[in-house]
């Protein structure tokens, strides 16, 4: 601007100086006298020489100064620079450049340095399905290579040109290539992701070489489960054209490197595929196809629904055979215990009645040893001789103790004679026995 203003100001003088003598004298002419126009002129001179000696380079720009003895410099710092009249060619550190899906009114957001929009255009897929692409890359030149970023700003002169001439048709191609490996189906069917992801890898290191094939459809398809399979004939199969990336025998991907944007230092930031808008009679298509998976989730549910209603009725059922399992075996263990215990407590009477038995059985015994020892000690006495004085007494406890004992006798009602040659009856020996055992036990206490 300012060089334009210098020119204008040094032209302005230089025709003031040459047409004042051949015009006539007027307020305007007698303004320009010699003095002024020479001052005009060297002021637009020293604009103009400054204009062309220096520029203003901006943050976040490259800037290929091109001079005019033909050598050329890169300068990426902001400031004040020497340009020495030279040319200049600046070049964003980062470009966003995007495809936008526009209404027919809708205007598009203005272009400025580093930022370059366009309307979004119609896609062919594999499927004969078309649809308006929108699309988001940020291109970055390479600053770290000096030689590099000269190349490419000698051979593109501007950023608009590298942009129009360059990137833009490589993300064409891009969008193209990766549309003719896809179907629509595939792509709303999960496959949006390798979408971007062809769509990238093609920017950044070449156009995808692809080859047509032929793939059979409508395939004998096989259903079921993992007890029943069926094969279902849907009839005479078709072909199908297609297109694949072409390989080597290695397995590798053939590119066409003719041109990328890697020769000119560019590296892609980002690429991703922002939106699409589908043709009416696809969008006819899904919409159908959204009913019909939410009527088949529907069912699904319904499905499940009664499964796990089985399942719960399966196990209310295991839950009630549990429960009435568990009070049986309640009582089954209440009534084996107490059996158990009837048991043991009928074997502890059995043990107590027999020790007990045992001991009225060693008493008997005891009282019966005693009873022949008492026995033997009266004999010895008997049997030894008592004196007068003794025997006397003895007679007389002997009476006393037959009167005590008939007093307290108690015969039987009958009683059974023995035979006649007995001199003894049998009364006379029972109460003689008696009195005589009863007289030996007074004699010991005594």
């Amino acid at each position: 601007m300012l060089t334009i203003l210098g020119i204008l100001l040094i032209s302005i003088g230089l025709l003031s100086l040459i047409l004042k003598p051949l015009l006539k004298p007027n307020k305007l002419i007698n303004w320009f006298n010699k003095k002024r126009s020479l001052q005009i002129s060297l002021l637009g001179l020293i604009m103009s020489v400054l204009t062309g000696m220096f520029f203003y380079a901006d943050a976040c720009t490259a800037y290929a100064v091109q001079y005019v003895s033909g050598g050329d410099k890169m300068i990426t710092t902001q400031g004040i620079k020497l340009k020495w009249w030279g040319r200049i060619i600046p070049l964003s550190y980062e470009t966003s450049i995007k495809d936008i899906i526009t209404k027919t009114e809708e205007e598009l957001p203005k272009n400025a340095q580093g930022i370059y929009n366009r309307k979004a255009q119609k896609w062919e897929f594999s499927d004969a399905i078309k649809a308006e692409i929108s699309t988001s890359v940020i291109v970055g030149v390479n600053i770290n290579d000096k030689d590099v970023f000269l190349n490419m700003a000698d051979r593109n002169r501007s950023e608009a040109k590298l942009i129009f001439g360059r990137v833009l048709p490589n993300i064409d191609a891009a969008i193209k290539n990766t549309c003719k490996l896809m179907d629509a189906q595939d792509y709303i069917s999960g496959q949006a992701s390798d979408f971007d992801r062809y769509f990238r890898d093609q920017l950044e290191n070449g156009m995808y070489q692809v080859e047509l094939y032929y793939e059979a459809e409508n395939n004998n398809e096989i259903v079921g489960d993992t007890t029943t399979v069926r094969q279902i004939k849907i009839g005479k199969s078709s072909k199908q054209k297609k297109f694949r990336i072409k390989r080597d025998v290695h397995g590798e991907i053939i590119r066409d490197n003719s041109n990328t944007l890697k020769q000119y230092g560019l590296k892609i930031y980002q690429a991703q595929v922002t939106g699409i808008d589908w043709e009416e009679s696809f969008d006819k298509r899904l919409d159908l196809q959204k009913n019909e998976v939410a009527q088949t989730q529907l069912e699904k549910q319904q499905a499940e629904r009664e499964y796990y209603r089985a399942k719960k009725e399966v196990a209310k059922g295991e839950s009630e055979k549990a429960k009435e399992r568990a009070r049986l075996e309640k009582i089954q263990i209440q009534q084996t215990i107490e059996a158990e215990t009837e048991a043991k407590v009928a074997g502890f009477n059995l043990i107590k009645e027999k020790k007990q038995f045992e001991v009225e059985q060693f008493k008997a015994k005891s009282k019966k040893i005693a009873a022949d020892a008492q026995y033997y000690e009266n004999a010895k006495l008997v049997s030894a001789g008592l004196t007068p004085q003794e025997k006397a007494e003895w007679n007389y406890k002997t009476a006393v103790g037959v009167a005590k004992q008939l007093k307290d006798l108690s015969l039987p009602q009958t009683y059974i004679e023995g035979s006649k040659g007995n001199n003894n009856n049998l009364l006379q020996s029972l109460i003689g026995a008696d009195l005589a055992k009863k007289m030996m036990n007074n004699d010991v206490k005594e």
